[in-house]
């Protein structure tokens, strides 16, 4: 275990299962269709590589650039660094986030898509804070639920920090 590292949540076994599970849900609700997978950088790029690869339907992927942390902190201010590449107009997105914790840049990425006028728009998340939220938003695929702790690993960080950890692991401050 890292030093940093206070205690394992989850293990990568654990991570790898929940994704093909939340795989296996989405091919069964998106049957049929062919959903846009877009995961949020830099984040979600592991659990989003497991999630995706475990999805049986016809999927296109895509990634954003978002920004709203300092440190341990959501600054409450979300700033898009990197945008899809096409038109979602008509199209069914699942946003792939490492973690929902005020639910402000999800709320803000939400808002996006309505305007743009996707034809659905949910979230699937590796790890859901809901103790967290400041505004409401829906996690339909949630990996894990977790209470108000500062994570790390498996894609999360702590200034850009610990994302190579195999493991979801409470930081130790």
């Amino acid at each position: 275990m890292h030093p940093k590292v206070e205690r394992i949540l989850f293990s990568e076994e654990q991570i790898k299962a929940r994704a093909k599970e939340i795989g296996s849900l989405i091919s069964r609700d998106y049957a049929g269709k062919t959903p846009l997978i877009i995961g949020i950088l830099r984040g979600s790029v592991m659990f989003f590589a497991d999630v995706v690869k475990n999805i049986s339907t016809d999927c296109t992927v895509d990634f954003m650039c978002l920004k709203s942390y300092s440190g341990t902190c959501s600054t409450g201010d979300v700033r898009t660094l990197l945008d899809v590449q096409g038109s979602v107009q008509g199209r069914h997105i699942i946003i792939v986030e490492d973690i929902v914790d005020t639910g402000l840049t999800l709320s803000s990425v939400k808002k996006i898509f309505e305007t743009r006028r996707a034809a659905s728009f949910e979230i699937c998340a590796m790890l859901d804070k809901p103790a967290n939220r400041k505004t409401e938003v829906s996690v339909k695929y949630a990996g894990f639920k977790i209470g108000n702790e500062f994570v790390v690993g498996y894609g999360l960080d702590y200034n850009e920090l610990y994302r190579n950890l195999p493991y979801i692991g409470v930081y130790k401050q």
